[in-house]
Order: structure tokens, then C-alpha cells, then sequence
């Protein structure tokens, strides 16, 4: 067992916030595929960072190197060829093309040059669906009219079914291609098309088509790009395709917020609420981390702070043409909450930085759905090389907003690739439920709770919501230097908490031959590991926790023998009762109370 103290910090003000509108799917009830925590919900919004008002406050190293503040960067681009509004207007009974080619006489495409294309085979693009239904068309502009901004024009996330062969994946994907180059022929140079693949931020090529490809195990594959309405059309025809999401933007703001100390690390390694005597110090097994990586996938990390001791590295960069560095803050700070040697919860974790957001703060779905991709296969890559002591790997994502069909497909088909996985609960004050990819059924999602055991005011709750942890006043590393802090508020800091724990419990798990294993098995696999963090949790002990809301805040041990959570017993713990204090708790409760009294003393002389 190690016992570290904690430590407060000085600093300038300020915070983060970004959004990014994700679309919830139309006729959800038709499409078995779309699973999530709770299928009836309907959703609109944002998403965002969950750092929820966030609160701020920076400490600069003495390496120097100041921090610019975040701007709005949203996407803007003519209309495409037809309304970015809701679905598509074809008839169900309209005839189908075959491959997308025309018989018109061909017509100059952009800046007057005819688009190069090999003559399609006449084979169908589509083969027809069911009594011609169209596959669902998500737009946030069906449910929130004002965020039509935030859609990507012509831009496109394309999700096949389950199961379909490679070979008619391939098939399909080429005739697209073809189709694509055929229609654009028939464009003119200055068609609203072409505004929006000359953002080569986004598209690789004027003509549009795919730009990129997934497929997580092959549970959930697709591919994004630009596409021309009619292409749409005949994609949507399509029995293969599962749905078509419009892709969207991301965008960081922001704004002010309080000096503040760090105290969640000793908050999880106690049963008991926090009191003088404890609120600073950290109880944990020292050994912590040693073996497992954790992909942090976000606005990228600052893998030379010096409190990473060398164990982060830059795994990838998702945004086209974006520099491989965290120039936000926001991941960096979730990295060191799950794995810095200071304010990290396993601090020998490794660490590795997925960019899903440039920057200045923006980014698309359609670049998040490819960093869980990414951290999945790196994963894998690493569970099938077999090396000595590896022991498994974890993910945070700390974002959310509407519910997103594609982006809830991907968490879980990265769990069910192996990664134990945390998402944040969301800062809006509503039914998690509601929100991406808190929805996602197989991750684990993380509400926020407060130094006094209160349920965060921004929290979001609901049954979707499996465990709280810390998430108000949080410190932990940051950009501008290599020794930079800051403290910050949100979902987005307490899930880094539970992304930290589920390192720290697959670190110390027993060996393979361990009576707590089956026969064959090696590792804890996702499912085992979050039933087994959520029995262990400090049940009934917070605060303001709405009807059909879990009441768990997670727990680490307390640095003691861990039998009690391999066994998966329900160990006695302080119930937490809201109506009952034997003595302990109400001289406990008389002591937070003066210890309130002297943080509030502290604060207005400017101490802490």
C-alpha cells in the first residue's frame, strides 16, 4: 500500500467546452441493429466535451510556453445538390438505376474538366429492400432545426449490417465509386458540391466519394464520404446498408471558471466520506497500472509532460491534416486522471493519445467513430502479439450529446473487441439516456458526484448511468509547459476516474490459473470486469441521486487485499443512509462541515 498526498494549486481562470450535434436515428423500432441503454428515447442537442461549466485553473510550469484560448471553428459550405433537411424525398416506388449511371450524354464536371471514370459493368448498385424501405437517414436537423448548421454538407457515415461478406462489402464500395464520378459529371463547375469538398481539411478529392473506411471486428464496418443526393438515394436502397448518418461538427468555446484543488483520487480509495484527516490522501497498491494501455481518445495528450514519465506516446491522428498534438487541453488532462504519476489513479499505466478533435477545438463524427476504430485494432494487435505482461487495455471518451447510432455501434463493438471501456454521463442535468454514447449498453457510463457526496448539478442521470465518480474541482496535467496543471470540471473528469480503475483493477488481477478465472480464460473480459467494479462500488452514499439512478460511487481498495472483489462478494460497507447517522457518521458529518467552513476561509483570502 503507498499513501500519497494530493496537492492544491494556484492559477489563471478559464475553461473548455466543445460540441458536437450528433442525430438520432429515424425509425429506430425497424432496425434491430441499434442497440443502446434505452431504445425508446428520442434525443437532440450537442455533442460536447462532458466538462459540463467546467472549471478551470492553470498552472504553468517553469519550461514556460503559454496556452491560447479556443475559437468556434464550425464547418461552413454551400448546399448540396438538394436539401440537407431530413430524408430524402424519393418516392418508395420511384424506379431503381443501375450502378448510378446515366444515359445522358455526359457534361463537363468541375472547372470544366471531364472527372476520369472506368466504364461500371451494368450490375446494380442496389439489389432493393424489403418493400423498397429505404435504410434510416439521421439528420440533427430532425430534431433540432437550429443545429442544421452544424451538419457537414454532403457528408456522409455509411453503417453496414452485421455479417455481410467482404466480398460484397468490396462490390458494393466500387460501384459507389463508379456511380459517384459518374454523377458528379453531370455537375457544373460551380456547383454547392464542389464548396464542400474543397475543404481539404475534410475531403480528399473534388469529385467527393468515399474518403475513408471502418470495421471494428467486423461488427461494425462502413465508410464515410462525400456523396452527391442521388448517390445517397441509391446507397440507402441498398440491403446491405444498415443506415446513413449525416456527418457533423465540433466545436470547443471558452469561458471562466474558479481556482480549486484536487481531492478525487482520495475520494475513491475511501469508503467513508471525506473529513480533514482524509480528503487529501490517496490509498492505493503502488504496483497499479503496470501491464495495460489506455487509449484516450480526444483532443490528443501531451505526451512529453513530464508526469507521464515517458509512458505516453502518440498513437494516431484522425482530423486530415492536423498536427500530432494536444493544442486543446482537454485529453491531456483526462490522460493524467487515468495514468500521470501525480493525479493519475493507476500511475504505471501506458498511455496513448487518439486525436479525434483538431486543435482549435473541431472535429467530426465521423473522426471520433475512427478513433474507436483505431484504439480497437491497436488492441488487438497488442492482445495477439502475446507479450510478456501485457494485461489488457482501456479507453476513455469523454464526450457526449444526442444520441448517435453510429458512435453507440462503435464503443460497443470496440468492447466487445476487448477494450474495457468508460464513457462520460454528460453534463446536462438529464436522463443519460437521452445522450452518445453514454447510451452504449456494453461501456461503462460514469455520472459526476462532488467533494461532499452531492450528485453534481450538471450530472447527467438516469438507468443509463452506472457508477458516479469525482468530477467537480478536479486537477490534473495540461498544455503550455511540461509541468502544466489545471483543474476542471465535468462528466469528462469523472470518467477519466473509472477509465483509471478499470487500469488499475486489470493490472492486479490474479493469474490465469486463479480460481477467479474459467477454464481457458487468461484475462478478465469487459463484461466481468464492469459488473465487477459496479458490485464493488460504496452503495447508497450520495447525495440528490434521481428515482431509477444508480447509487454507486466507485472504489479502489483502499490499497488493501482485493479478495473481496475477485470473489465479486457484497463486502459491508457505510450504507450511506440519508435518514439514519449512528455516532461515527454524525461526528464525521460535523467534521466536513468545518472542513467546508475552512475551504470557504481559504478561498476568499485566495489560498487555495
Amino acid at each position: 500500500m503507498k499513501l500519497e498526498n494530493t496537492l492544491f494549486t494556484l492559477g489563471a481562470l478559464g475553461s473548455i467546452s466543445a460540441a458536437l450535434v450528433i442525430p438520432n436515428l429515424e425509425n429506430a423500432a425497424d432496425n434491430h441493429e441499434l442497440v443502446s441503454k434505452d431504445k425508446d428515447q428520442e434525443t437532440s442537442g450537442n455533442l460536447k466535451f462532458a466538462s459540463g461549466d467546467g472549471e478551470k485553473s492553470i498552472k504553468k510550469g517553469h519550461s514556460g510556453g503559454g496556452h491560447g484560448g479556443s475559437h468556434r471553428n464550425g464547418h461552413t459550405g454551400g448546399k448540396g445538390t438538394k436539401s440537407e433537411e431530413g430524408e430524402s424525398s424519393d418516392d418508395e416506388d420511384k424506379p431503381h438505376r443501375k450502378g448510378g449511371c446515366h444515359d445522358k450524354k455526359k457534361k463537363k464536371g468541375k472547372k470544366g474538366k471531364k472527372v476520369k471514370s472506368k466504364k461500371h459493368d451494368g450490375k446494380t448498385l442496389e439489389k432493393g429492400r424489403p418493400n423498397n424501405k429505404l435504410a434510416p437517414l439521421v439528420s440533427t436537423a430532425q430534431f433540432n432545426p437550429d443545429a442544421i448548421s452544424k451538419i457537414i454538407p454532403n457528408r456522409y457515415i455509411v453503417v453496414f449490417k452485421k455479417g455481410v461478406p467482404e466480398e460484397e462489402v468490396n462490390f458494393h464500395k466500387e460501384s459507389v465509386h463508379q456511380a459517384q464520378l459518374q454523377s458528379v459529371e453531370n455537375l457544373s463547375a460551380e456547383d454547392a458540391f464542389f464548396t464542400s469538398t474543397r475543404d481539404t481539411y475534410l475531403s480528399t478529392s473534388e469529385a467527393g466519394g468515399i474518403q475513408d473506411s471502418f470495421n471494428i471486428d467486423n461488427i461494425f464496418s462502413g465508410y464515410i464520404g462525400y456523396f452527391t443526393q442521388e448517390i445517397i438515394d441509391l446507397i440507402r436502397q441498398n440491403p446491405l446498408v444498415d443506415f446513413v448518418e449525416r456527418d457533423s461538427v465540433v466545436e470547443a468555446t471558452e469561458f471562466d471558471t474558479q481556482n480549486s484543488a484536487p481531492w478525487g483520487l482520495a475520494r475513491i480509495s475511501h469508503r467513508e466520506r471525506l473529513n480533514l484527516g482524509s480528503f487529501n490522501k490517496y490509498l492505493y497498491d503502488d504496483d497499479a497500472g503496470r501491464g495495460v494501455t489506455s487509449y484516450v481518445i480526444d483532443t490528443g495528450v501531451n505526451i512529453n509532460h513530464k508526469d507521464f514519465e515517458k509512458r505516453a506516446i502518440w498513437g494516431k491522428t484522425i482530423p486530415l491534416n492536423d498536427e500530432d498534438l494536444d493544442g486543446n487541453g482537454h485529453g491531456t488532462h483526462c490522460a493524467g486522471t487515468i495514468a500521470s504519476k501525480h493525479y493519475g489513479v493507476a500511475k504505471n499505466a501506458n498511455v496513448v493519445a487518439v486525436k479525434v478533435l483538431r486543435s482549435n477545438g473541431s472535429g467530426t463524427m465521423s473522426d471520433v467513430v475512427k478513433g474507436v476504430e483505431y484504439a480497437a485494432k491497436a488492441h488487438q494487435k497488442q492482445a495477439q502479439e502475446k507479450k510478456k505482461g501485457f494485461k489488457g487495455s482501456t479507453a476513455n471518451m469523454s464526450l457526449g450529446g444526442g444520441k448517435s447510432p453510429a458512435l453507440d455501434l462503435a464503443v460497443n463493438a470496440a468492447v466487445e473487441a476487448g477494450i474495457h471501456f468508460a464513457v462520460a454521463a454528460g453534463n446536462e442535468n438529464q436522463d443519460a439516456c437521452n445522450t452518445s454514447p453514454a447510451s452504449a449498453d456494453k461501456a461503462i457510463t460514469v455520472g459526476a458526484s462532488t467533494l461532499s457526496d452531492d450528485r453534481a448539478y450538471f450530472s447527467n442521470w438516469g438507468k443509463c448511468v452506472d457508477v458516479f465518480a469525482p468530477g467537480l474541482n478536479i486537477l490534473s496535467t495540461y498544455i503550455g509547459s511540461d509541468e502544466a496543471t489545471a483543474t476542471l470540471s465535468g462528466t469528462s473528469m469523472a470518467s477519466p476516474h473509472v477509465a483509471g480503475l478499470l487500469t488499475y483493477f486489470l493490472s492486479l488481477q490474479p493469474g490465469s490459473d486463479s480460481e477467479f478465472f474459467e477454464l481457458g480464460q487468461d484475462s478478465l473480459t469487459p463484461q466481468q470486469l464492469k459488473k465487477k467494479l459496479i458490485h464493488y462500488s460504496t452503495k447508497d452514499i450520495l447525495f440528490d441521486i434521481p428515482e431509477d439512478t444508480p447509487n454507486f460511487l466507485i472504489y479502489n481498495g483502499g490499497g488493501q487485499d482485493l479478495s473481496a472483489f475477485w470473489n465479486d462478494t457484497k463486502k459491508s460497507h457505510p450504507s450511506g443512509s440519508k435518514h439514519e447517522l449512528n455516532m461515527d457518521e454524525f461526528i464525521g458529518s460535523k467534521t466536513d462541515l468545518l472542513f467546508e467552513q475552512v475551504r470557504d476561509v481559504l478561498d476568499k483570502l485566495n489560498i487555495i
